[in-house]
Order: structure tokens, then sequence, then C-alpha cells
């Protein structure tokens, strides 16, 4: 690993420590995409706003493998009961990350910047201390914050975003619990370029990592 790369990972250790988010492209021959990410535990509904204007993709909260385990929480691959589930047929990878989706039992519609802060940060808590009865209490499926399972062995395993996220939490000593959200570019509709994804960073203050950087660091 470089000095540049062991700076920029350090840098996006400790911005995450501090609550702020990160900017992580993973790679060129994978998604090729750029995603705005959070530690769950610090998303207020502000921060939902700029998901929403700024990245633009889906709002997810991604999971370690051993929170959705202890969750009870599965593929949802595997609870479809429909022949669009037999197979997903990625071009990136082998397998979705998806699970339930849900809302905090507090929230009204669930889409809201507030409902949706409440779910997230309700998610961060239930990660650090996994309880399948008070998950269930404290929320409904379906609802609209997306759930996402990393793979066992994090990184080693996988390098998606979902799994970059968890990794990074997991450094930072934070719950394992991350919302994750693409960048896509509004004049083409397509993925925000790495090259505007910086930028985007450098005008925000904000970490901005290659995947590759994070490779065995994280």
């Amino acid at each position: 690993m470089t000095q540049r790369q062991r700076d920029a990972t350090n840098r996006a250790i400790r911005a995450f420590r501090a609550g702020s988010p990160v900017l992580i492209h993973d790679a060129d021959d994978r998604e090729g995409e750029t995603d705005l990410i959070y530690p769950a535990g610090a998303v207020a509904p502000g921060d939902i706003a700029r998901l929403r204007n700024d990245a633009g993709g889906l709002v997810c909260v991604a999971l370690s493998a051993g929170v959705a385990d202890a969750l009870s929480l599965p593929f949802a691959q595997e609870i479809i009961d429909h022949p669009a589930a037999s197979d997903h047929d990625l071009a990136y990878d082998a397998r979705s990350s998806f699970s339930l989706t849900v809302n905090h039992r507090d929230t009204r519609t669930g889409i809201t910047d507030e409902d949706r802060a409440l779910t997230i940060t309700a998610l961060a808590e239930a990660a650090s201390d996994p309880d399948p009865e008070a998950f269930a209490r404290t929320f409904r499926a379906p609802g609209h914050v997306h759930l996402l399972r990393a793979a066992e062995g994090l990184l080693n395993a996988r390098e998606g975003h979902t799994e970059f996220g968890v990794a990074l939490a997991e450094t930072a000593g934070l719950p394992q619990a991350v919302v994750v959200c693409e960048m896509l570019d509004d004049a083409t509709g397509k993925a925000l370029s790495p090259i505007d994804a910086r930028a985007y960073a450098e005008r925000h203050g904000l970490p901005y990592v290659e995947g590759r950087d994070f490779t065995g660091r994280l």
C-alpha cells in the first residue's frame, strides 16, 4: 500500500468515527459506482435529504453477516416465492445482498426524511445489541429502508459497497450498520463518474476512496 492509499484510508476511518460520510468507488470492472456511505447511527433527517438530492440512488442499510444472523434476517432471494427470484443473473456478482425492507414502528408512512432517519438510527442500535424479539417489536416489514447482508469475511469474500461500508464501521469501532447510496449523474442518468465523485468530495470536504485502497487495510 502506498502512502497516498494509507492516508486516504486513515482519513476515511477518522471521518467515519466522527460520524461523517465517505465516498467509496468500488471498481470499474465491478459496479463501477461511487456510494455515499454514512455510519447509520449518525444519520439525521438532513442527511437523508443529502442522500436523496446529492446521491440519488437507493438508500440502504448494510449489516454485517453476524448481525444479520443474530436478527434472523434472510437473503430476500431465499424467501420470495416467485419464479422471478429463481436466478438473479447479475452482471457484477454471484448474488444480491438484499434482505428485508423495514420501517420503524413509530413512523407514519416511513418515507419522509424524519421517518427514514428514525428507522436508520434505530437499526444502528439494533446492530450494537442484536435481539430478534426486540427487532420485531421495533420494526415492521415491508418498509422503506432496504436492508443488505454483508458477506461472511467481508472484503476477503466480496468487494462490494456493502462490505466496504461494514468493514469501515468495524475498523472505526462503530456498530456494524452503515447507510449506502449510489451517486448518480443528473445529466446522464448513469453512475456518477469517479472524476465527478472526487470533485464532489473535495467541494464538501469529504474523503473519497478507491475500493482497492481498502483491500488488505480494513
